[in-house]
């Protein structure tokens, strides 16, 4: 992920900067207590451009064949703390040819000259913790070849950063970060000689951040399925490294090892990838089933709720739904107004999506990724279950305010499938109307069922709807059920537009159908997705209608076609990932 420690103070950029200066007397390593061996995984396709001199970082594009990485002037803080971060090691790494090592090489040295004397942005606790698990994972792939006065640099600058770490790690904000600074400290602790008593208060550090960080359903206050992979993939190293140095793993670090990784599980579709909700993506290719199987934890839970998500599944078929009030507080910087959005998933081809995370695209296309309408739920005239707040003042963060207290729901099995129900009072307040969402996914995984309903629930809610009903000009309050689709689904209006046919590269066919009750259109989109240059373009399905009474209703069925096969061979290979 292209996130970075953003919450930072005055206070806390000077002790930074301090520490980082005081670093520079610390004397280097002498060299590594084993062999170290990488657990990280790149992207052979995005080794091979960065070897070409193509540099896509927090969705910037930059060409420079020719010059080193830290010569090239970054377009955006978040640039610049991904090049700093160094995860573009496991994409030269996974390339693995003289000229990746070349320029690995080259782009390692030039840091320690650039940017190894400490200050900036390059030295902030979580990534420098990032930073340091990499060099650590391809120190034989860095240091084939090298002289001695390069090998002691290199040696030096991981001693510095290890001792910075080890000041520094408390700067770095709850959650994420603070679990990469310990987790980087720990892994170096461990790795060089003469440091192992660094690695001792991080390990009891890290223990305590996953007991007031991992909650009991295993999930993250943030409630961004990506981030939470990325926090269970650094426990499960930690958790190596700790038994090859022949160190037990303390109760509450495999405690939450334990916790997350069924919870993971839960919310991987069916096609493998994570469900994209909270500003998090799919992740990393490969990386969710090299986490899960380091963990050696087997256990899944039963589908119901994780990390306030519910899961639908049958056959080839995975229905995810945020079922949940969003993130409170600072920790929803990057959440969204999701309620009871959904996510559909057939064999390896996601069907319906959500748009993503516009926060690559810049500020604009970031708050439309957080709204309601980029969402596959029902909004009102416009407005999102939540709300934004005004942006910080110093950090420009954005809290999600206004954002429904009372998300009830509950699953029940039916004799034909599997229901979800619940609702949430978003719109309560400026509407007097509670959202209710019920979905029925059938066994064989080849009908969902869904309907919506708007509905007064009291006196109060009552007064409030016809108040609003009554001042508007068109009669009733107008909303609208969105399902956005993934841009390879083929979409057209069918049966004279009473239905839309959908798709997908597989060769199955979906159908769309409604009640009647609304008017059906198909409507452009986007999809977002961070490692591209630019928004994706999709259709959307909506369902466009007015409440005009205390309770109004809407019925909707989401099938495959009768001529689609029960086991359909999916032979249709992915396209390689390009830069576009």
């Amino acid at each position: 992920m292209s996130t970075y420690d953003r919450m930072a103070g005055r206070g806390t950029r000077l002790l930074n900067r301090y520490y980082a200066w005081r670093a520079r007397r610390q004397p280097a390593a002498t060299g590594f207590v084993s062999q170290p061996e990488p657990r990280t995984i790149g992207s052979f396709a995005r080794g091979r451009q960065l070897v070409a001199g193509n540099l896509l970082f927090a969705g910037y594009l930059v060409e420079s064949p020719d010059t080193g990485l830290w010569e090239v002037a970054s377009p955006d803080a978040a640039f610049d703390a991904e090049r700093h971060g160094f995860a573009w090691l496991d994409d030269l790494a996974a390339v693995g040819d003289f000229k990746a090592r070349a320029k690995a090489q080259k782009w390692v040295w030039g840091w320690i000259a650039h940017h190894g004397h400490g200050g900036g942005l390059a030295w902030l606790p979580d990534l420098t913790g990032r930073r340091v698990i990499r060099w650590i994972n391809h120190a034989l792939f860095l240091l084939s070849g090298k002289g001695k006065d390069e090998t002691e640099a290199f040696y030096t600058s991981l001693a510095r950063q290890t001792w910075y770490l080890s000041q520094r790690w408390q700067g770095a904000a709850p959650g994420l970060p603070r679990f990469e600074a310990l987790c980087g400290l720990i892994y170096a602790g461990l790795a060089l000689q003469g440091r192992e008593e660094l690695a001792d208060p991080a390990v009891r550090a890290l223990a305590a951040e996953c007991e007031s960080q991992i909650d009991g359903q295993g999930g993250l206050p943030t409630r961004n399925p990506e981030e939470l992979l990325e926090v269970f993939t650094l426990l499960t190293w930690a958790a190596a490294a700790l038994h090859e140095a022949g160190r037990a793993v303390p109760s509450a670090h495999s405690a939450a090892i334990e916790r997350i990784a069924p919870t993971l599980r839960t919310l991987r579709h069916s096609d493998g990838g994570l469900a994209r909700f909270h500003g998090g993506g799919r992740g990393l290719e490969g990386r969710l089933d090299h986490a899960l199987a380091a963990s050696h934890v087997a256990e899944r839970h039963a589908d119901g709720l994780a990390m306030g998500f519910a899961r639908l599944s049958a056959r080839r078929t995975s229905v995810i739904v945020d079922a949940s009030a969003p993130p409170k507080g600072k920790a929803s910087y990057n959440g969204h107004a999701s309620t009871l959005a959904f996510e559909l998933t057939s064999g390896r081809r996601p069907l319906i999506v959500n748009c993503g995370s516009g926060e690559t695209f810049g500020l604009e296309w970031r708050r439309a990724g957080r709204a309601t309408p980029s969402h596959t739920t029902l909004c009102i005239e416009g407005h999102s279950s939540a709300r934004l707040a005004p942006p910080h003042k110093t950090t420009g963060h954005e809290e999600l305010i206004e954002a429904p207290d009372d998300v009830p729901l509950e699953l029940s099995d039916l004799a034909e499938g599997l229901r979800f129900q619940g609702g949430h009072n978003g719109y309560a307040a400026h509407f007097g109307l509670t959202h209710a969402r019920t979905l029925e996914l059938s066994f064989d995984g080849r009908s969902l069922s869904g309907e919506d309903m708007l509905v007064a629930l009291d006196d109060a809610a009552k007064r409030q709807f016809t108040k609003v009903r009554d001042a508007s000009q068109d009669g009733g309050i107008g909303f609208d059920i969105r399902l956005h689709l993934h841009p390879e689904v083929d979409a057209a209006l069918d049966l004279g537009g009473a239905a839309v046919s959908m798709a997908l590269k597989s060769g199955e066919i979906w159908v769309f159908r409604h009640d009647g009750t609304c008017q059906l259109r198909l409507e452009p989109s986007v999809f977002l997705e961070k490692t591209r240059l630019k928004p994706r373009a999709a259709k959307q399905i909506v369902l466009s209608g007015r409440a005009m009474g205390y309770a109004t209703r809407v019925r909707w069925t989401l099938s495959k076609a009768q001529e689609t096969a029960i086991a359909v061979r999916d032979l249709n290979r992915d396209e390689p990932e390009t830069f576009d």
